[in-house]
């Protein structure tokens, strides 16, 4: 349905030039959406999907090996599509003080989304409300270390910012003056808490991802703040009792389109549009999520069972290894003697039990501070993230 634009254009001067800011209106969209179109199957097979998705995080007996990792994930993901080159490999090195194979700050900013991601996640399980205050220090913690961290981390800008181009009077898109953003937000934050507009956790999400992107509250993070919202908003309210869901795959391989999208939203009011693309979203990455999450399960089976039919004390020793692999998925040996109690001769020789199995593999070539990867497991993990 096209409504027109869903703002007004505010004269504001920047750098010695007069600039168009848009300034959104506040949501719900007037007219209300209309759900018994395109837009009715959508969300019926996104919530399906949803449904399904929370449904295997009861039954995963792996569920904190699965969701360490796929958060790690989702941070290498948003942050790939803000420019960054690391890979997981790179974060999970990183995190055992290794050094990565791409730049340092590169790393950093991934780490911080995961610092960012927990962060959220602690405050709203400790009763927190999904707020502006919450969203400020998502965002402090999201731009604590590295390049970023010059760009007031947990402050709304004070300043006009821009989206493309070299200067606001040639950007694709000029936000809100700053000098608005604070009622914009305000405005969010009312939409996010009502209750009283029939909207679904899943609508609402989607609404609200467009005006937070539109607003772009601070002078750096918005898209990574941005994204992470969705899977904030629907843990906060219930419908998923873990943070499996991740958009950041999905919008990644769709790019050109979500931004399409994005720039009609603003100029139409076809929130229909962007809704369906959202939805059909929603329920890809929930699929894949399931998929990953069963072959993973399968894997770690049939890997144990290879293991088992080897027998012998050996075989103990290297299920224990086994065991730290799936918590790590690069490991040095003082790292899995730590995880195993086992002495240092006995988890090598599990280890190379392994490595002759082909589960785990060698990845410096080194003869000491040897590292181990689970080759199989970082494989399923990695799908996506290659690439532009």
């Amino acid at each position: 349905m096209h409504r027109g634009e869903i703002g007004a254009y505010e004269i504001t001067s920047t750098g010695g030039e007069q600039v168009r800011a848009f300034v959104p209106t506040p949501l719900p969209p007037v007219p209300p959406l209309f759900l018994n179109g395109p837009l009715q199957p959508a969300l019926e097979a996104a919530v399906l999907a949803l449904g399904r998705l929370d449904g295997l995080s009861a039954l995963l007996a792996d569920r904190t090996l699965f969701l360490y990792t796929y958060v790690r994930k989702e941070a290498v993901l948003s942050s790939q599509i803000e420019g960054t080159q690391s890979s997981l490999s790179d974060l999970l090195l990183y995190e055992m003080e290794e050094a990565p194979g791409v730049p340092l700050a590169d790393v950093v900013e991934v780490s911080n989304y995961v610092k960012a991601f927990d962060h959220g996640l602690r405050r709203l399980g400790e009763g927190f409300p999904l707020s502006n205050r919450l969203i400020r220090e998502i965002h402090g913690v999201l731009l604590s270390r590295g390049r970023d961290s010059g760009k007031t981390p947990g402050e709304f800008r004070r300043s006009q910012n821009w989206i493309g181009g070299s200067r606001p009077g040639n950007a694709a898109f000029v936000p809100p003056p700053h000098t608005a953003v604070l009622d914009c937000m305000a405005a969010l934050e009312r939409f996010l808490h009502a209750r009283d507009d029939g909207l679904s956790v899943l609508i609402r999400a989607g609404l609200a991802h467009v005006q937070f992107e539109t607003i772009h509250p601070f002078l750096d993070g918005n898209g990574r703040v941005g994204r992470l919202l969705i899977t904030l908003l629907l843990c906060h309210a219930g419908l998923l009792r873990e943070p499996l869901l991740y958009l950041s795959l999905y919008l990644k391989q769709h790019r050109s389109a979500y931004y399409e999208l994005l720039t009609d939203v603003r100029r139409t009011g076809d929130w229909e549009a962007w809704l369906t693309f959202f939805l059909e979203g929603v329920r890809e990455t929930a699929e894949s999520a399931v998929s990953a999450a069963q072959r993973i399960a399968r894997m770690f089976q049939e890997d144990r069972g290879r293991i088992e039919t080897t027998g012998g004390r050996r075989a103990g020793s290297a299920l224990r290894v086994h065991e730290a692999l799936k918590e790590q998925p690069i490991l040095s040996l003082p790292e899995s003697v730590k995880r195993t109690t086992l002495s240092f001769p006995t988890a090598s020789s599990a280890m190379e039990l392994l490595v002759g199995q082909g589960i785990a593999r060698e990845l410096t070539g080194r003869p000491r501070g040897r590292l181990f990867v689970y080759d199989g497991y970082l494989s399923i993990l990695n799908e996506g993230t290659e690439g532009p």
